[in-house]
């Protein structure tokens, strides 16, 4: 069932966006046409454009979907106020636009053309006014997309946004830091160098000789495709600068302030192709008195083995997620491990601990735990979608699920229908898939015989305790507390085909140990899907990172014991 409009609780301090409340984005995507395809969207016949006059404001086009709080954070920080279009005469009135586009292609159109605020995209664009649009905020400006579709776009550039070809090897989405291939004089581009930037998607624009006059930049991932655009003062980028820390951030202000550029000398680096990521993972609680502090298990036990076996704290959340910002990592990751099953939606701590952690944070935030269909004390019924939709709207960026994705998946296996019911088919169908990461937590059941079990299994490197050679891993949920009758193979495939971008892969049987990752299990699953891969649960060591990114195809590597404890 599709979710309701939600309204937040009165003690929420969700804002609802400008134009259309998540919820209303939600109800639009069930409506949306796939086959009306414009060749170019008509312009509109009396709207003229009359620039403000206030230099320190930028206008922000919100249509309610994703992470946009990480952009208003990004501006903020580079000191300009925001003003939210309303209207569609506050586009036309913009001195300078910013449309950060998150999520899928044909609920934005939807937003678009519902509120009018496509015409007057048109208007401002063909008018050479000051414009960014950000991934989805490209994609747009093309004739059509065939994500979900085919779907007509804006038709102001020519050519048909695709998905990526994952035939070749190339996992898709295409998630994490690559590198740019500058082609002409793009002004906002100018301070990036030979540095990576982020993106994270599954559909791009192609190079054409119909479209060579507007590309400024090209990105390598299995095909050239278009990074960055640019016709005057129109700009549009595929990546996310508000995600590419200090170098997205010189992105951002390029574009506001059209003449800067950095006095400080940036190093230098060689970006060549797509990079490997070390993600840091916050595993967040309440404590004994009440506190959230980041923990960390040992094979999932959050307790010290002293004699008061309290909760181990390493730490308050939102200053770790921002330490680990400054040191360099690629992405942060919290996963709320208390639950707060009672709380109505809007108080749900985590979500005062992203908005705080994305004030300051400007790489992927990743938020996962409790994400599903609930009801509060209060009776109030949540669908996960909704939930999904609140943790977007406070800062995340992508939601990692976990024990509900592992019912899901049974359900499909058994029936093999896909009733478009589930929390991932629901999430990615309005977020894209790339927002979905399923967090997979198997434990290893030893065996003398593959032909014992109807699972996957695999021979190991390293014998079992009583000399087994071969094991299957057999998913858990809540928290490792409950097995159950499916295998991670069998997950990892029915998840993929559900939907989900990404894969958060555990093993309980390595979690704390610190004697490093289980390469079989990685190698395994990052074998048999063609979404990256995240390897989780072992590192102890820095050469532990470098064995899981030679031995096997995981695309990232995250760890949490060895950062918090400052090992490394």
């Amino acid at each position: 069932m599709e979710a309701a409009p939600f309204t937040p609780p009165p003690t929420s301090s969700f804002k609802t966006p400008s134009i259309s409340s998540s919820s209303s984005l939600i109800s639009l995507s069930k409506n949306f046409s796939r086959n009306h395809l414009p060749s170019k969207f008509k312009s509109p016949r009396n709207l003229s454009v009359r620039a403000s006059n206030d230099d320190s404001v930028v206008t922000l086009l919100d249509y309610g979907a994703g992470n946009v709080r990480s952009v208003r954070n990004a501006i903020r920080h580079l000191g300009f106020q925001i003003k939210d279009v309303q209207t569609p005469k506050d586009i036309l009135n913009a001195r300078r636009l910013i449309f950060p586009g998150v999520g899928a292609f044909a609920p934005a159109m939807d937003v678009l053309n519902n509120t009018g605020m496509g015409e007057a995209l048109c208007t401002y664009i063909q008018n050479d006014r000051p414009f960014l649009g950000i991934c989805l905020g490209l994609q747009l400006l093309f004739e059509s997309s065939e994500e979900n579709g085919p779907v007509g776009g804006l038709g102001l550039i020519p050519g048909v946004v695709g998905r990526f070809d994952s035939s070749n090897g190339f996992r898709v989405p295409h998630i994490g830091w690559n590198a740019l291939q500058i082609t002409k004089d793009s002004e906002i581009l100018d301070d990036i160098g030979n540095r990576h930037v982020y993106f994270v998607h599954s559909y791009r624009a192609m190079p054409s000789n119909e479209n060579k006059e507007w590309i400024s930049s090209t990105c390598n991932y299995g095909d050239e495709f278009i990074a960055s655009v640019r016709k005057g003062k129109v700009h549009a980028v595929q990546f996310h600068p508000e995600k590419s820390g200090d170098v997205g951030l010189s992105v951002l202000r390029s574009f506001l302030l059209p003449k800067s550029s950095l006095t400080e000398k940036r190093t230098e680096r060689k970006a060549s192709k797509l990079a490997k990521r070390v993600i840091a993972c916050l595993d967040v609680r309440t404590n004994d008195e009440g506190d959230l502090v980041v923990t960390k298990g040992d094979q999932y036990n959050v307790r010290e083995h002293a004699e008061k076996n309290e909760v181990r704290n390493l730490g308050k959340p939102v200053e770790l997620a921002g330490k680990y910002y400054e040191d360099g990592a690629d992405e942060v990751s919290f996963l709320n491990i208390t639950g707060f099953r009672d709380f109505p939606l809007g108080d749900l701590p985590m979500l005062q601990v992203l908005r705080c952690a994305s004030e300051n944070v400007f790489v992927p935030l990743t938020v996962g735990g409790g994400i599903r269909d609930f009801t509060d004390s209060n009776d109030r019924y949540y669908s996960s979608l909704e939930v999904a939709s609140e943790y977007f709207r406070s800062g995340a960026d992508k939601i990692s699920i976990g024990s509900d994705a592992v019912h899901a998946a049974e359900e499909y296996l058994k029936t093999k229908v896909k009733t478009g019911k589930s929390s991932i088919e629901q999430i990615s169908r309005v977020y894209g898939n790339q927002a979905v990461v399923v967090s997979i937590d198997p434990r290893r059941v030893y065996l003398n015989d593959p032909s014992d079990v109807e699972f996957k299994s695999i021979r190991l490197t390293n014998p079992g305790p009583n000399g087994e050679e071969y094991a299957w891993y057999q998913c858990t949920i809540n928290g490792g507390r409950e097995g159950r009758p499916i295998g991670a193979y069998e997950l990892a495939k029915a998840v993929e085909e559900l939907g989900a971008g990404e894969i958060l892969l555990n093993c309980i049987d390595c979690d704390g140990q610190g004697k490093g990752f289980d390469i079989d299990l990685i190698k395994m699953i990052s074998d048999a899907v063609n979404i990256p891969v995240i390897a989780s649960s072992g590192a102890g060591a820095v050469e532990h990172f470098s064995d899981v990114f030679s031995k096997t195809n995981a695309s990232a590597a995250l760890a949490a014991g060895i950062f918090h404890r400052k090992e490394v």
